[in-house]
């Protein structure tokens, strides 16, 4: 086989797939030992590309002999060369280290060729994780602990597994847990109760125990503390108990303490957090770097419990580091000392969900929550979600269609278009929020109906729909005042500013009171807060949002928007996270042809922590 030129590599390197900071920093590292390499060029420009993408790493098996991305009119691009070359050529370059090396690049036994800082990120995380895993289980006053999760749970039901009692007794148990589960499971109600228990147990043994609570967005953690606040409410613990409670949540960032304009932390492993309990919802919105980060900053005698659902949209920047904790997509069984400690400490039988003890014990620290208490047997959105998440394209697409259910629906282009549907709900009283006479009211109807796209640009995507909306309300009769700031608009901060408390995700309305200029309203753990309009950071009008700034939201009902072109972008995890943000009504407008694709295409991101973490 002749060897790769560099004029050739370069030639490769301009497809379309690559960005500009993809070549530059592959023609830095092709040249960083002296002379140009052009193997070394491609194993950069495709380390590169992949955590661009969402990946962790670039698998050089997966690259090796296919087309090196597309040219500018779409067709394929010349070819990786293949994998034995590939190796040969940049085994022993300077730029190229092992596990354990300081080098930019590494690679590892499995081929995986990592940016040095996504390699330590990935094994830090994983070293972490392990180690609480490693740690003996704690059950302090065993006694208390089943009178706490039988008082807060319900005893044991014959034939029936309580998998959030389960959930309790492993968080309580050990230093390091998942709770994953979709909408409705009882996430929040679980976590409320396992805090409870835990300043129980503290309380008896003449302790404080300090508890922080987080989550990746600022919407997210006003929603943990929300759910908190109304599971304390329901708890059958005494008042000193509940007091003690926390009461505030804030996004990862502001507990880690940022350092501005640095990618740095004021707590990490050489000054971690005081907290003895570290819980963090929506970790699926967490992505690597965080999360290493967070880890590393919690004490390692401290629980870290983390919430989310493994079947949802990963983080937008690289890794998908829940679905690699929980190894979504296989099932595992439960070590026999596990079913043990369930059974004494709980009453809960999990003998059918036993299997052979394994090499780590990474499988007892994840409890699954199966019973959703918001869709039941006869909810069309929980049979629909079902079918996206086991991949039944049919079956999703005939239960659509069916009408057996009246709380989802398919529109397709060709029977009506996005104008006309919009129009519809419009009349069916959507996007109300603009007749509000008060704050409450405005913020009630918002959170009554949105519109999720797939896309952020062109017709189907945020841009276009919000702008169709704002022209079809202004056909409805909705009168706009002049310039943005009309009164009505709902907005979104897509930039964080600390100084007034608005962080990227944060929602508003623009209200006017009486004759009084426009504020925008936004809705705070204290009530609610006006701005003018011209001191707000960077944001977006929002009567449609993506669905991944969807992430953390409820609505009473979605339109979700797929566009007319089968883009990379429509995938399993985002139908199913357009989906479960709705507890009443889904409206899916798009082909068929679009919808299938979307369900038949998983995401899948490269990374090496589910085998440093399952072996």
């Amino acid at each position: 086989m002749a060897v790769m030129s560099m004029q050739h590599a370069r030639a490769l390197g301009r497809g379309a797939d690559f960005s500009p900071l993809d070549r530059r920093f592959a023609e830095f590292i092709a040249v960083r030992d002296g002379e140009e390499n052009p193997y070394l060029y491609l194993t950069a420009l495709a380390a590169s590309r992949a955590t661009a993408g969402g990946s962790i790493c670039a698998h050089l098996p997966a690259l090796a002999g296919k087309p090196a991305g597309t040219d500018g009119d779409g067709t394929s691009a010349a070819r990786y060369p293949a994998l034995a070359e590939w190796k040969k050529r940049i085994t022993g370059a300077p730029a190229v280290g092992r596990p354990g090396d300081y080098a930019p690049l590494i690679i590892d036994d499995r081929d995986r060729v990592y940016l040095y800082r996504y390699w330590r990120y990935e094994r830090d995380l994983a070293l972490t994780i392990r180690a609480r895993l490693d740690a003996a289980p704690d059950p302090g006053d065993a006694a208390l602990l089943r009178e706490g999760l039988d008082r807060l749970f319900g005893a044991a039901q014959p034939g029936e597994v309580n998998w959030q009692k389960v959930a309790a007794l492993n968080a309580a148990l050990c230093r390091f847990s998942v709770i994953s589960g979709g909408p409705g499971t009882g996430k929040s109600r679980t976590v409320a109760r396992i805090l409870a228990l835990l300043i129980e147990r503290a309380r008896a043994e003449g302790k404080e125990i300090s508890i922080a609570l987080c989550a990746p967005t600022g919407k997210a953690a006003a929603r943990l503390q929300e759910s908190i606040a109304q599971a304390r409410g329901e708890m059958r613990c005494d008042g000193e108990i509940l007091a003690r409670m926390p009461a505030d949540s804030s996004t990862i960032h502001r507990l880690l303490g940022t350092v501005y304009g640095t990618p740095y932390f004021r707590h990490d492993a050489k000054n971690p957090l005081p907290h003895d309990v570290v819980v963090v919802d929506e970790s699926s919105m967490a992505d690597l770097a965080l999360m290493a980060k967070l880890a590393n900053a919690v004490k390692p005698d401290a629980r870290l419990v983390l919430l989310g659902d493994r079947d949802q949209l990963s983080s937008v920047e690289a890794g998908a580091v829940l679905g690699d904790i929980c190894d979504t997509g296989r099932r595992h069984a439960y070590s026999t000392r596990f079913v043990q400690q369930a059974a004494q400490g709980a009453g809960e039988d999990l003998s059918a969900f036993a299997g052979a003890l394994f090499g780590t014990p990474i499988a007892d620290s994840i409890v699954m929550l199966r019973k959703s208490f918001r869709f039941g047997d006869g909810s069309g959105i929980g049979a629909l979600a079902a079918a996206v998440r086991e991949g039944d394209a049919q079956g999703a697409l005939d239960l659509l269609e069916s009408g057996r259910y009246g709380d989802v629906s398919l529109i397709e282009p060709a029977a009506m278009g996005l104008a006309a549907a919009l129009r519809a709900r419009i009349a069916d009283g959507a996007f109300a929020f603009r007749d509000a006479a008060t704050p409450e009211d405005a913020f009630k109807a918002y959170s009554r109906f949105t519109v999720l796209c797939a896309l952020r640009r062109g017709m189907h995507g945020v841009e276009g729909v919000n702008a169709l909306v704002e022209r079809e309300l202004g056909l409805a009769g909705y009168a706009h005042d002049r310039g943005r700031n009309y009164a009505g608009r709902p907005l979104m901060i897509t930039r964080n500013d600390h100084p007034q408390r608005l962080y990227n995700g944060d929602v508003g309305i623009i209200m006017r009171d009486g004759t009084s200029a426009p504020s925008a309203v936004f809705r705070s753990n204290e009530g609610f807060r006006f701005l003018s309009p011209v001191r707000l950071p960077e944001h977006d009008t929002v009567y449609a949002m993506t669905v991944h700034k969807s992430q953390g939201s409820e609505f009473g009902s979605i339109m979700l928007v797929l566009p007319d072109t089968l883009s990379p972008v429509l995938t399993r995890e985002l139908v199913y996270t357009a989906i479960t943000r709705a507890r009443e009504g889904v409206i899916v407008w798009g082909s068929r042809r679009a919808l299938a694709h979307a369900i038949q295409n998983p995401v899948s991101r490269e990374s090496g922590l589910r085998d440093m973490l399952w072996g």
